[in-house]
């Protein structure tokens, strides 16, 4: 063991046993969340593998196998894209035309296994071939293609469910869209690096030693992924359904905000206003526009309209800022005044302190200590 090879196989091993973790728990409780995100660690440990293997002394993948397509950096980003997918819409299923997602690999696979079964000099031959050099840099090229087209999708992905989840949702902290947001960055993170890297392997032919930091960066991103995607809360109502790449943008809140207020939306603004007075349905603290739709006898498109033309606001911000409110009124009674701040948080609606200070601050900008004390 070395400096070397002690942090690649502990990267190596992490993903093989996250990928059985994840594929065992994902089968037994039915979550195709879990089962793609296996799936992504085992793609971790593969793209870890020869670097892995060549620092142990273990040569068998330049030997016996070499020119064996063993490569799967095609199947990454779809891999990604599928996870994300099924993490916010849980009646997510494949289906035959997700097959065009894999047709990248399967024509490196058959193209490099028809050359594998060949013998080792007719894969050497062709490796040492001026075609051999076009081909791998041709490779290399799609393989850099793929991975920003779908990273931009899982982009895409996240902004459109961050749109959608604060107008869906009075509480986002335990269907937040951080973690998204991280995994999409630490996915950049390493193949930017990893671009550097091979930029600088052309130009100074770097050893394979010096080409160890970006495998390096690889076990740290395997590890923040595992980990976090290990303990990432599952919730089973998500059905967000995810914009395809011929989609056009939604429309954003800021512009459904300029539209016209017709008499509907006044009517159901009024209604919804008497039943928050009268009922006080904000203290809910899962409540969503579905079932709030429901309770007004209304569609959630014309509510969640309503809400952001007449109030001027997501769904999201309209319940925290009655909850607020509800909070405020409850503090300055003398008879709460041997309450904490967070016990009267959580009986206006608040399901955590972070949410109720983040909330608050977003509202009143300042944290309810120092708005309290003005």
């Amino acid at each position: 063991m070395t400096i070397y090879t002690t942090p690649l196989q502990f990267g190596y091993f992490f993903s093989l046993l996250l990928w059985m973790v994840l594929l065992v728990r994902g089968i037994r409780e039915q979550r195709l969340s879990d089962r793609m995100l296996a799936w992504v660690m085992l793609l971790l440990a593969l793209a870890m593998q020869d670097y892995t293997f060549g620092f142990a002394g273990i040569n068998v993948l330049w030997e016996e196998l070499n020119g064996f397509p063993r490569n799967a950096n095609l199947l990454f980003g779809p891999a990604v894209y599928f996870y994300f997918q099924s993490q916010v819409n849980r009646s997510f299923r494949f289906d035959k035309k997700h097959l065009w997602h894999v047709v990248p690999f399967a024509v490196y696979f058959c193209f490099n296994l028809l050359l594998f079964v060949q013998g080792p000099q007719v894969v050497q031959r062709f490796q040492s071939s001026d075609v051999g050099h076009v081909v791998d840099y041709v490779y290399n090229i799609v393989v850099l293609v793929s991975y920003w087209y779908y990273l931009s999708r899982c982009t895409r992905i996240y902004r459109a469910y961050r749109t959608w989840s604060l107008d869906q949702h009075s509480e986002t902290e335990h269907i937040g869209f951080h973690w998204f947001r991280n995994f999409v960055y630490a996915m950049i993170f390493w193949i930017s690096f990893r671009v550097v890297m091979l930029l600088l392997d052309e130009v100074l032919d770097l050893s394979f030693y010096q080409d160890w930091w970006w495998n390096l960066a690889l076990v740290a991103v395997a590890v923040y992924i595992g980990l976090t995607g290990l303990v990432q809360r599952q919730p089973a109502n998500l059905h967000f359904e995810t914009p395809t790449a011929t989609d056009e943008p939604e429309q954003q809140p800021e512009d459904i905000r300029q539209e016209t207020v017709t008499p509907e939306k006044i009517a159901v603004s009024q209604k919804l206003d008497q039943v928050m007075r009268e009922e006080r349905l904000y203290l809910q603290p899962e409540l969503t526009l579905n079932e709030l739709a429901k309770h007004l006898n209304t569609n959630a498109s014309v509510l969640s309209a309503t809400i952001n033309q007449v109030f001027q606001q997501n769904f999201n911000d309209y319940i925290n800022n009655l909850r607020i409110e509800a909070f405020i009124h409850a503090y300055q009674q003398p008879e709460n005044q041997n309450y904490t701040m967070l016990s009267l948080a959580l009986d206006a609606g608040f399901n955590s302190k972070a949410t109720f200070n983040r909330a608050f601050k977003k509202a009143k900008g300042c944290a309810p200590k120092e708005y309290l004390t003005i």
